[in-house]
């Protein structure tokens, strides 16, 4: 497993970079966004580790541009950045992790083991399955959407919020299931306002005027309304 290693304390990095290779991964390091986006483009990766204050930019925006290009990519944040909107904002961005500095290397690298299973076991669930309208296409195998003409951009938890409601389509998803597939029980962040960012988000990438494919049903969850053709 290749492990990108964004962080520009050269001390910590090399570090980071020490202990993960001792546990049998494989690291490159990169201390600022413009050598991560070479690297990026040049090789693959099996998990990337950002930090969020970096010299030529923000962890946030290399985020948002990784996970346009590489949706399937799971991504860690490692800052000092600990305020509650910063987390939020890191969860939003399709995150499988948020760990504040300082840390535990040994719960470091729990985490790293889980963000890496949860890749690999969200990659077989996906399998090959599709879901079409002739409007909206989604591809869960190759992780691409297209609505009508135009190709979007997903993050890993929409992908997951989808998969989940059309393959359960005319049934009501109780937000604490959705929040199960998205972000289980075993440790991984749990947020009732997160879920509802997100499903915002995507319902204004899915749906138009004449598209509508997510219902709310307050006080319970949401459905499914889109028809299979």
């Amino acid at each position: 497993m290749k492990i990108l290693v964004v962080e520009d304390d050269l001390a910590l990095s090399a570090g980071l970079c020490f202990e993960l290779d001792s546990s049998g991964y494989l690291t490159v390091a990169a201390y600022h966004c413009q050598k991560a986006r070479q690297l990026l483009k040049s090789d693959r990766f099996d998990l990337a580790i950002l930090d969020v204050n970096l010299p030529d930019g923000n962890g946030f925006e290399l985020c948002r541009e990784l996970k346009a290009s590489h949706p399937e990519l799971p991504v860690i944040f490692l800052t000092a950045n600990d305020l509650e909107r910063d987390v939020l904002e890191g969860f939003g961005l399709g995150a499988e992790d948020y760990v504040t500095k300082p840390f535990h290397m040994k719960v470091l690298l729990c985490r790293v083991e889980v963000a890496l299973r949860h890749a690999a076991s969200g990659k077989a669930e996906h399998g090959d399955r599709m879901w079409s309208d002739g409007f909206l296409t989604l591809d869960f195998g190759a992780l691409s959407a297209v609505r009508g003409s135009e190709t979007l951009s997903m993050t890993p938890n929409e992908y997951k919020l989808l998969r989940a409601l059309t393959t359960n389509a005319g049934q009501i998803l109780t937000r604490q299931v959705l929040l199960e597939r998205l972000w289980d029980s075993g440790g991984n962040f749990i947020d009732d306002h997160t879920l509802t960012v997100t499903m915002n988000r995507l319902r204004a990438k899915i749906e138009d005027e004449s598209h509508v494919y997510i219902q709310t049903v307050r006080g319970m969850g949401y459905l499914w309304k889109g028809t299979e053709r």
